[in-house]
């Protein structure tokens, strides 16, 4: 047994077929300084055929697994357009007379080498991306084929070096049963990919096998426990079928639970909501029983696309998902750009720190013309459903009131052009920043509802980046610290009367329901994938036992200590019970 790096979960058997390595082997030749035009020619041609490559895997994509995942397509494009790095390829061309594809070869290797040299796995996995996007070039340049798959229908487990998201844009899911490569990590890009698609990803091999694998080797892999078996029996061939089987049932029998409400054995009742980010995701939320949406992200209608959406464009968006969820509520979050999420048509500053920078709700106050665009489309789709809207990443009392100003400048506006909307539309703000909480009661006195983003107000808290592989493990949802502070919100809106959600990834951790019930949370929002999951839990589990778990967690001192807690009330309630069977219908 081969121990690597679990990516994405999942069991896979089958057959492994061996990519071969993107490499490229260039002569160093030079060329007559007479013709670099040529070569300057060549150059943009190849660039300007890659980005509409690009563009169009990322339209193929974004279909498939939504625009969260797509995006990691922009950073591509960015690569494309870096002064730094053209402006390496370049002066190789012009100072050197190299060939265009032999000066991408070279600033391709220089930067992957830099990279390498970091102490940093977030950063040598970005180097993938350089590879990526150079080797596309390199390939437009040469006029060098595309490495292909099998070409008939039998699945396979793919294997590879590393494994570049363009390459994994071009797998069909119906045929590629796992992925094992001998580079990358969790946070690569093409392991966010994997577990979009639900793939099996193993990752992180190299140095690792005694011999190489070959295409035909008969594989067993769990892309949760990161294992890899060459050659298995017939007993561990069949065990790992029953688990991969058993996994299969219970993804099947989980559905049954779409249109079951989210009660616990004692009759303590959840809303569980659904985080989406376009239409295809809420269609996905609705088949899985969301009751509702608790964070529409609209930054990614600004996204994909050449210039900001239209009043007119954001208004039918808005609009449709309105109708779709019915009666329940959709709690639209107005735009938030910045820190990871860019728009190619909007020039953001070059920051040491854009997650504490220039985002959010400070763009949408210093950019009022776009934030009243997207206000007076919201408004408007207020008339037609349950239309709520939330203000991300608010630190001050001052920020929410400049907001609702010029929230009351579009209401103005829309009554003197007599267009209908909800006069009373709710108006909540996220909390994911310590200020925040700390001024929570500040805060509830100024809107009608809180949604705790833990993902944010746990890196911030404890100033952790869980992005960054180095000080990964220091990211602890259970720090007593964080702990303290989701109660202090709740405490916060529950002394001023106003509801208060959880939309953070702790909110599809099955293991805080504890926590929720204890706190009197009742609404929880989540990726639709995570919504059944949390259900039967829910189902399987006494609220009057689970809150005295919570009260023991609020006493431990250590994050290690609740988490273990948490694990083990897990195991004797929802995690033990058998996948639900139809009599709970």
């Amino acid at each position: 047994m081969i121990q690597g790096i679990g990516a994405a979960a999942g069991v896979a058997i089958g057959k492994a077929f061996v990519l071969p390595n993107w490499e490229w082997s260039l002569p160093d030749t030079q060329v007559n300084p007479v013709d670099l035009a040529k070569e300057f020619e060549r150059l943009y041609e190849g660039i300007r055929t890659s980005k509409d490559e690009i563009e169009f895997i990322k339209k193929e994509f974004r279909e498939v697994v939504g625009p969260e995942e797509s995006s990691i397509f922009d950073a591509h494009l960015a690569i494309l357009d870096d002064p730094v790095f053209m402006s390496e390829i370049r002066g190789i061309i012009e100072r050197q007379y190299k060939a265009a594809e032999v000066a991408v070869k070279e600033a391709i290797d220089h930067f992957v080498a830099m990279f390498d040299l970091l102490d940093d796995e977030y950063m040598k996995e970005r180097a993938v991306d350089i590879k990526d996007v150079g080797n596309r070039l390199l390939k437009h340049l040469l006029g060098a084929p595309e490495v292909t798959l099998p070409s008939d229908t039998q699945p396979y487990i793919l294997v590879a070096k590393e494994l570049s998201p363009s390459q994994l844009a071009h797998l069909n899911p119906v045929y590629v049963l796992g992925i094992v490569t001998m580079m990358g990590g969790k946070t690569s890009h093409s392991s966010i990919m994997a577990r979009a698609l639900g793939i099996p990803l193993v990752a992180g091999l190299e140095n690792k096998l005694t011999s190489p694998i070959q295409t035909g080797d008969m594989l067993v892999m769990d892309g949760e426990t990161g294992t890899v078996q060459i050659h298995p029996d017939e007993s561990t061939v069949q065990a790992y079928a029953a688990r991969r089987d058993k996994q299969q049932r219970k993804k099947e029998q989980l559905e049954l639970l779409a249109t079951v409400e989210a009660i616990t054995k004692d009759g303590a009742s959840l809303h569980l909501a659904g985080n989406i980010s376009s239409v295809k995701e809420l269609d996905m939320a609705l088949k899985y029983g969301a009751e509702g949406v608790g964070l529409f992200r609209t930054e990614f209608l600004y996204m994909d696309r050449h210039s900001f959406p239209t009043e007119e464009e954001q208004f039918e968006v808005y609009k449709l998902v309105a109708e779709k969820v019915g009666s329940n509520s959709v709690v639209i979050r107005t735009l938030d750009i910045g820190g990871d999420k860019h728009l190619d048509y909007f020039q953001l500053p070059e920051e040491q720190n854009p997650f504490l920078g220039y985002r959010a709700i400070r763009i949408s106050l210093d950019r009022k013309d776009m934030f009243k665009t997207q206000l007076t489309a919201i408004l408007r789709a207020s008339h037609f459903g349950n239309v709520k809207l939330m203000f991300p990443m608010i630190s001050s009392v001052e920020e929410v009131q400049a907001a609702k100003a010029i929230l009351n400048e579009v209401k103005n506006e829309l009554d003197e052009q007599g267009i209908p909307y909800n006069h009373k539309i709710p108006v909540g703000i996220m909390i994911e920043v310590p200020a925040a909480v700390m001024i929570a009661e500040l805060l509830a006195e100024e809107v009608d509802f809180f949604s705790i983003g833990t993902n944010d107000l746990v890196q911030y808290v404890l100033a952790v980046d869980r992005m960054n592989e180095q000080i990964a493990h220091m990211y602890h949802p259970y720090h007593p610290a964080v702990l303290r502070m989701i109660r202090m919100t709740v405490q916060a809106a529950r002394d001023v009367g106003i509801d208060v959600s959880v939309c953070g990834e702790m909110a599809a951790d099955e293991r805080s329901l504890p926590l929720w019930l204890e706190l009197g949370i009742r609404t929880l929002s989540m990726s639709p994938q995570a919504l059944l999951r949390v259900k039967h839990r829910t189902l399987n589990t006494l609220a009057a036992e689970a809150k005295e778990t919570a009260k023991a967690c609020f006493r431990h001192r250590t994050s290690l200590q609740t988490e273990e807690l948490l694990s083990a009330f897990a195991v004797r309630s929802g995690a033990a019970a058998e996948a639900p069977k139809e009599k709970t219908l």
